[in-house]
């Protein structure tokens, strides 16, 4: 996407955000594992779609 349209992307980062007076953050429980939950179904083109995302995200490390 930024090879695609440079010209709405900045040239240098701004760098991190802004601290804020909120702080975020999820509390772990030792020896409890994270929730699963099935994803969502996708129409076959939108699986293809993903698919291709991904692996293209996987190829650049």
């Amino acid at each position: 996407v930024v090879q695609d349209f440079p010209e709405v992307f900045p040239e240098d980062l701004p760098g991190l955000p802004p601290i804020r007076p909120v702080e975020f953050q999820i509390d772990i429980i030792p020896g409890v594992a994270p929730v699963a939950r099935a994803p969502y179904r996708l129409a076959p083109f939108e699986m293809k779609e993903l698919a291709e995302q991904l692996k293209e995200l996987s190829d650049k490390g």
